[in-house]
Parts: structure tokens; C-alpha cells; sequence
């Protein structure tokens, strides 16, 4: 895959400068300007650099932490997988990270209680905390 590193500076002074008073909170999926990563690291999925996340946790009104999401399914133990609206995902829990409120763009839908409940104890149990 071709990287545009340019493109996403250009981006990324935009989100610098973005006002946001979006009210967000945990366990809700947004869709966010996740920036170019190096090698496999977890990086955009549509146009204009945007992936979904699920927000893990609020630090602060404008760092949370996430982690990414991913319609490609895979079984092992760094991956907690899910149901919404009858589709399968994955939790990218090695891709957990901190991220600025200027980075979210629009609230796409809420997990269910358990799965994030269930998603927090299984990130919890790899990081042994």
C-alpha cells in the first residue's frame, strides 16, 4: 500500500486547528481520523484517513483511549471479537492508544454493555492488570 504522508499532514494541521465540543463516551464506536502508522500498525480504512474505534476509556474532556476496529475477524488472543447489528468484528487490542478529542468525527453506534464490559476484562487479562 502506497502511503500519502503529505496528504495526511495536510490533514493533520487541519485537526490541530479543529474546534470540537463533541460529547463523547465510553463504549460508543466513532468513526476517527486515525493518522499513518509505520508497517502493520493499524492505519486508515476509507478515504480522508478515517477508521472506526471503540472509546475504552475517558481521561480527560478531550483524551480518551481506544482501540481500533476491524471488519476482518481473526481468533487469536490479541483480537476480542463482537456482534453489531448481526456482523462479526474485531477489537484490534494490541492497537490500544491515546487520541485527542479533534480526531473524532462522527458517533456511529453503541456497544452493548457486556461486549464492552467483556472487551475491557480480556484487554485487562493480556496486559495483566
Amino acid at each position: 500500500m502506497l502511503k500519502d504522508f503529505d496528504k495526511w499532514n495536510i490533514l493533520k494541521k487541519e485537526l490541530e486547528e479543529k474546534s470540537s465540543e463533541m460529547i463523547i463516551k465510553e463504549w460508543e464506536i466513532w468513526w476517527t481520523y486515525l493518522w499513518l502508522n509505520v508497517k502493520n500498525e493499524s492505519c486508515w480504512k476509507w478515504d480522508n484517513f478515517r477508521r472506526p474505534v471503540l472509546v475504552l476509556k475517558k481521561l480527560s474532556h478531550d483524551n480518551f483511549i481506544i482501540i481500533p476496529l476491524s471488519t476482518k475477524v481473526k481468533y487469536w488472543s490479541w483480537f476480542a471479537n463482537y456482534e453489531l447489528n448481526g456482523v462479526l468484528y474485531s477489537a484490534l487490542l494490541y492497537q490500544i492508544k491515546m487520541m485527542h478529542r479533534n480526531r473524532f468525527y462522527v458517533n456511529e453506534w453503541k456497544l452493548e454493555r457486556e461486549q464492552y464490559i467483556e472487551i475491557k476484562k480480556r484487554l485487562s487479562s493480556l496486559l495483566n492488570l
